[in-house]
């Protein structure tokens, strides 16, 4: 019984977030300004990392945790460098 809702509860949980970056793409494409693009990037690559580890929850294989993982430390370079490069116009000084 536990394993029927464990496994229903991953497919939602995917399910919610595949909408999630959908939204979050829409919002990048459509976003007014530049600072609305970097926030929905910086959700975009949250819901990518979840989205592995719930795949991972759900096959039981290890190598999705390592590839959220990377994931993760990316997203937050990219989201720092992008944050840099609009509030003082260039990356490196």
């Amino acid at each position: 019984m536990s394993e029927i809702i464990l496994v229903s509860a991953i497919w939602i949980a995917q399910g919610a977030l595949a909408l999630a970056m959908c939204l979050c793409t829409w919002r990048m494409v459509l976003g007014p300004r530049a600072q609305d693009r970097v926030l929905a990037m910086d959700a975009l690559y949250v819901c990518a990392m979840l989205q592995l580890l719930a795949f991972g929850i759900r096959t039981g294989n290890t190598i999705f945790f390592e590839a959220s993982l990377v994931i993760g430390v990316l997203g937050f370079v990219a989201t720092v460098s992008l944050a840099k490069f609009l509030m003082r116009g260039e990356v490196i000084e």
